[in-house]
């Protein structure tokens, strides 16, 4: 799924326009709120269904903040234009983003000229307390991704990227999941930097195709090497089997992050443990076909329907038609 520029464009007008005409901060916000589960529903239907098991007020920030970061992301992803364009757009997005933390109300943010994503972002960092600096390394990645150098270790590819390109945004999910009774606010953040380390690594696992026509090489050098292949000829079709094998190694490492968030899911709010278990189940079952070795490299791997309502909990059946009928 791919937006063009203009429709980011019409859409920012036309939902814009709804914001400023609000006659009240509720109205306005969910004017943001439905804009936003639009984009969610229309870029991830795995990630929209497994937010469906929140509750509605906890979903409607998770959709705004989804909105916030899968803008900059299209932006370096899919608009046909130079990088120094991409980099120069990501640059008023943040500075977009400090002005909006500096107002209060959503109306108020649009009415300064801030677009309606970064109105709605600014309240979710204002109610649930979120660090700011989080969203400004998750736009460093984004420029990163512009320009696109490989990773020699696991621990750089984490350090230098994957911080900032997913586990913050498990840490803006975090304060809106809230931690359990029994667990603090920071114990609950270790298993979100658990969680999104491995739905990256899955995510990698899935795109080496894509990724490596953008130009991005998200393997680390060393997996490559291990397996007698380097970045320039890893994706000649005489390498497959040693590729599928880097690529599992990948997706063993996502599988320990899997496993942990599994045991730790009590370090979030009881309210918003099914949705994460959901999260992990569906993840984790796509993981796994890279973990048996017989995905291949050379196009997407996703789930069904059929594949992600079984691995969805029973007592929960009943969201999904709701879900996918608009009415949650």
């Amino acid at each position: 799924m791919a937006w063009s520029r203009s429709h980011w464009q019409h859409l920012e007008e036309a939902v814009g326009a709804k914001v400023a005409r609000a006659r009240s901060e509720a109205e306005a916000w969910r004017c943001v709120v439905r804009a936003s589960r639009h984009v969610l529903r229309s870029f991830s239907s795995s990630f929209f269904l497994v937010t469906r098991f929140l509750p509605p007020g906890k979903r409607a920030e998770v959709e705004v903040i989804y909105a916030a970061v899968r803008y900059p992301d299209e932006v370096v992803d899919t608009f046909p234009m130079p990088v120094r364009e991409q980099t120069a757009i990501l640059d008023r997005w943040e500075k977009s983003y400090l002005e909006a933390l500096k107002a209060e109300g959503v109306r108020a943010r649009a009415g300064e000229g801030i677009s309606w994503i970064l109105a709605g972002f600014a309240e979710v960092v204002a109610r649930r307390r979120i660090p700011p600096v989080h969203y400004l390394a998750f736009l460093n990645a984004m420029r990163r991704d512009a320009r696109p150098e490989p990773f020699a270790t696991t621990e750089r590819l984490i350090e230098d990227y994957v911080y900032g390109s997913a586990v913050v945004v498990g840490y803006f999910l975090t304060h809106v999941y809230g931690n359990g009774p029994h667990s603090s606010l920071e114990e609950a953040l270790i298993c979100a930097r658990e969680l999104g380390i491995a739905l990256q690594f899955t995510n990698f696992a899935r795109d080496v195709f894509d990724d490596f026509l953008r130009g991005r090489q998200y393997l680390p050098l060393e997996l490559l090497e291990a397996e007698g292949l380097n970045a320039a000829d890893c994706l000649r079709p005489e390498n497959d089997a040693a590729l599928r094998r880097t690529v599992r190694a990948l997706a063993a490492k996502a599988e320990m992050g899997y496993e942990y968030a599994r045991r730790n899911l009590g370090a979030f709010a009881p309210d918003s443990r099914t949705a994460i278990g959901a999260c992990i189940e569906v993840y984790q079952e796509l993981n796994r076909r890279f973990l048996r070795g017989d995905a291949p490299v050379r196009m997407r791997v996703s789930l069904s329907a059929a594949e992600k309502f079984r691995v969805l909990p029973p007592d929960k059946y009943w969201r999904v038609p709701l879900a996918y009928a608009g009415f949650l």
